[in-house]
């Protein structure tokens, strides 16, 4: 890679590429740039074009929360990769697919498709924006669904040219990493993920190889989690004492992801402790038996502690589900897991509302918190909050932050890049502060190996140029003999996407889907001159020109440079035959071009009646092939006074006298030369019987 740089782009209107912009990587946050929220990352290398995710702001509704599709034309994107199903990721592929002139191709994996579409046909409903500010409707999600493509872990397709395939993430089910290859340069984009195996998802996994450009989170910037056992029993601790001192437990939570994590840790909490088995437990999302119905799907994609079990972990002893406010009986304490978990709408808000001004309540925060969100508010407790109702109330009961975010933390980053080593990082999926400290952190720990590290903002332009060299690959018959040096390698150059092969003929339907065929050409030109005169033509341009005459039909016949044949067909008509290859073609467009030209320079001789066939006689004839001769020599000849040929070459004139044959010209040099030239004229042209037609 020869540089790097960063700069505010705009990809509508591109000019063609030069060579060395096709060596151009160009990487364009639409979303995520110095933020959480609407990921949604831009790259194009060697004319091919790749989206990673495609998702919303939490924080704002409508078009606010889409990401900056108006800085690309969304019909050049080759293919779209979603990496997991949460909103932020890919809440705003049915606007892009239905509302866009987007026509590529659409991948994700078969558990993110499968939640994908539950989760946003809740976000539709929970949504408390106008219809006329709704981004898609349930139609659009349905049509969506019919264009997404699913991909299986460690799978590799390629599509006009990009490989790509997936690796586990961790994060939430179906979550994956996606390595690009392009052209021999890999990119490896993470999404978010998570190193750290939890209740029922394995850790995400290494790639095998470095990544020329890794594009990754940095949610945490420098935090560093807690260990799992610490944040479990302050979760549980907390909940344990709201709940005898008869309080309410609210945990906001987005539908999937995390919720079935912390629902795995409460049913486990509760049948350990039989004096809280009494005090319900609520799973109140619309999407509860159905989002759950999907994880016991999807169990053998978890990890062994899930897959070994010896009951379904999926149906709980202790938590019921809770459609809506309406069904919920508020008489005592209770946990309640709700969504969505920005507190922004729905039953989680709902609920706050209602129980925000009791001290003996509490809300625990389990997750990261988006800037914006009534949830990322309240972390600072301040005295009073906005109830959805305008109207202001103290928030007096207890706000927890326990993270179980899964996300990686600034150990895991360093850890994970250190086994990777790329050249080339990217930061996206961090506020700007976070990502700072990371950056600068990662900066110091690979300070001695030359590494870039970026972190672009939305819309700004990271441009990378990589030295791409085309190398051809021997294979089938070509391989079985190394050359000697100097010595040339002859066969069929065969290009698949980014990839060369050199093959013998007889190897291409072996190793190609393609396959050799033969296409002999035809063509009959008009022509009724002499056909010596093109014989004479010809070997001024080819050395080899050789006559014959054709065995079956016993017409004159030539064959010139081995490849093109020339017969006289008739008097009026010659044709041109040869085998269909690039040098052929280009032999037989030289004959063509040759013959019309003469047919242009020579006047034509045909004098016909209906009945008779008046003969010209040889000395009249001989005079025309004459003239068509010192042509072909001179190019400049006209027929001057007295019956003489005036002949101009490069500003000199000769005048020949065709029945003497004397030459008059003040230049020796030219009056020698057309003396010569006709002396061998006639002695060429007084054997061949000449006939007319």
């Amino acid at each position: 890679m020869t540089s790097t740089t960063m700069q505010p782009a705009s990809l509508k209107r591109r000019d063609s590429f030069s060579a060395r912009e096709e060596d151009k990587l160009i990487v364009i946050p639409l979303g995520a740039g110095n933020e959480v929220g609407r990921s949604c990352v831009y790259m194009t290398y060697k004319g091919k074009t790749v989206l990673f995710d495609c998702g919303i702001h939490p924080a704002y509704s409508g078009m606010a929360a889409l990401p900056y599709f108006d800085e690309i034309d969304p019909s050049t994107v080759d293919v779209l990769l979603i990496t997991h199903f949460h909103l932020d990721h890919a809440a705003s592929l049915p606007y892009f697919l239905e509302k866009t002139t987007f026509k590529g191709r659409v991948f994700m994996t078969y558990a993110t498709k499968a939640i994908y579409k539950l989760l946003l046909t809740d976000y539709i409903k929970v949504s408390k924006v106008s219809v006329e500010d709704m981004l898609f409707n349930e139609q659009d999600i349905n049509r969506s669904m019919d264009k997404i493509e699913v991909i299986d872990f460690h799978q590799t397709v390629e599509v006009n040219g990009i490989r790509f395939w997936c690796y586990t993430a961790g994060h939430v089910l179906g979550a994956a990493m996606f390595m690009v290859d392009i052209a021999g340069v890999r990119v490896l984009y993470t999404g978010d993920y998570s190193r750290e195996e939890d209740r029922h998802l394995r850790a995400a996994e290494t790639p095998q190889f470095s990544p020329d450009v890794c594009i990754i989170e940095s949610t945490y910037g420098v935090q560093h989690h807690q260990p799992r056992s610490i944040r479990e029993k302050r979760f549980t601790d907390v909940i344990h004492s709201t709940v005898s001192q008869g309080g309410r437990v609210l945990i906001p939570v987005f539908a999937l992801g995390r919720a079935q994590e912390l629902l795995l840790i409460l049913d486990e909490y509760w049948s350990n402790h039989p004096e809280l088995q009494s005090i319900p437990i609520y799973y109140a999302s619309p999407l509860a038996k159905r989002c759950l119905s999907v994880y016991e799907t999807y169990t053998l994609s978890m990890n062994d502690r899930i897959r070994n079990a010896k009951s379904n972990p999926f149906i709980f002893k202790h938590i019921s589900p809770l459609k809506s406010i309406e069904n919920f009986k508020d008489v005592g304490p209770s946990v309640v897991m709700a969504s969505p978990g920005g507190l922004q709408s729905g039953l989680s808000r709902q609920l706050f509302d209602m129980w925000c001004s009791d001290k003996k309540n509490s809300c625990v925060l389990p997750g990261y918190v988006v800037e914006g969100t009534l949830a990322k508010t309240i972390i600072n407790e301040p005295k009073e909050v906005t109830l959805m109702n305008g109207l202001s109330a103290p928030l007096n009961m207890q706000v927890h932050y326990i993270s179980f975010s899964a996300h990686a933390d600034s150990a895991q980053t360093s850890a994970f890049l250190e086994e990777l080593r790329p050249p080339n990082i990217i930061l996206v999926h961090g506020e700007a502060n976070e990502m700072g400290r990371l950056k600068q952190k990662l900066v110091t720990q690979f300070m001695d190996r030359n590494t870039k590290i970026l972190t672009p903002k939305n819309c700004q332009s990271v441009e990378m140029y990589f030295n791409s060299q085309k190398m051809a690959k021997a294979i089938g018959k070509l391989a079985e003999k190394t050359p000697e040096a100097g010595e040339v390698v002859s066969g069929l150059l065969v290009k698949k996407g980014f990839s060369y092969q050199i093959m013998a003929p007889d190897d291409l339907h072996v190793f190609s889907q393609l396959a050799t065929a033969n296409v002999t050409q035809r063509i009959t030109i008009p022509y009724s001159n002499v056909f010596s005169i093109i014989k004479h033509r010809l070997k001024q341009i080819y050395e080899g020109v050789e006559s014959s005459t054709d065995e079956e039909s016993g017409v004159p016949t030539l064959r010139v440079h081995d490849r093109v044949t020339v017969k006289q067909e008739s008097e009026n008509h010659i044709s041109l035959h040869w085998a269909s290859d690039p040098i052929s073609d280009m032999v037989s467009d030289s004959i063509v071009a040759l013959v019309l030209s003469i047919n242009r320079e020579v006047p034509k001789v045909v004098v016909e009646s209906e009945d008779t066939k008046i003969e010209e006689d040889n000395e009249k004839k001989a005079e025309k092939v004459i003239y068509a001769l010192l042509v072909s020599l001179f190019g400049d000849v006209k027929l001057g006074e007295n019956g003489k040929l005036v002949i101009t070459v490069d500003g000199n004139v000769a005048q020949l006298d065709k029945l003497s044959g004397d030459v008059e010209s003040e230049n020796e040099g030219l009056k020698e030369r057309v003396r010569t030239a006709f002396r061998r004229i006639q002695n060429a042209v007084k054997p061949i019987p000449l006939t007319a037609s």
